[in-house]
């Protein structure tokens, strides 16, 4: 484990999870993945077994994937500047500058808003989001651009849609024809 590197001016790539994500009554299939001891190697594992949507996968409820999104783009240009974003059924990227505030406490806004609102809609109580997250701080355009692609080609990868424009809860729907998003 490594701790977050958590510091204004940096571009941020994060993934947030939620708490069923990688449910105990199928733990022989994950468990393998946490003790993987190559760190890149370790993450595309994990990765890969969240896009297998396991879970309750409330996300794939178009009513709390539209708080999601609402909630992560809420304070962009103010506290953040997003760079992509997608709401995955049981997992959410995001790449973003961090400003003034820290990642971690954009992280714990989104994810306590998020939760009260879903449980609400989804008449329950108890943990909706995993308690940590991870995050990989970007080291230049190549690595933003890269992870940019990783996050708005994710729901196409993982075999819900064939174009990754037609998924609704992604950054990929306001890019212009130069790649430019438009928010």
């Amino acid at each position: 484990y490594l701790p977050h590197r958590d510091e204004p001016g940096l571009t941020q790539f994060v993934t947030f999870r939620l708490a069923d994500s990688f449910p105990e009554s199928l733990r022989s299939e994950w468990e393998h993945l946490w003790k993987t001891e190559n760190d890149h190697q370790r993450r595309a594992e994990l990765e890969a077994y969240l896009d297998q949507g396991r879970g309750e996968c409330h996300l794939r409820r178009p009513e709390i994937a539209q708080l999601v999104e609402e909630a992560v783009r809420f304070f962009h240009g103010e506290r953040y500047a997003l760079r992509a974003w997608v709401v995955m059924p049981n997992h959410v990227h995001a790449l973003f500058k961090v400003d003034a505030t820290p990642m971690a406490e954009i992280l714990e806004s989104w994810k306590k808003h998020t939760a009260q609102k879903a449980n609400r809609l989804l008449g329950r109580r108890g943990e909706f989001w995993q308690a940590d997250y991870w995050d990989t701080f970007m080291r230049d355009g190549e690595h933003e651009l890269e992870t940019r692609n990783y996050i708005e080609n994710n729901p196409a990868k993982a075999g819900l849609i064939l174009d990754p424009k037609t998924w609704p809860w992604s950054s990929v729907r306001f890019r212009d024809e130069y790649g430019v998003l438009k928010l």
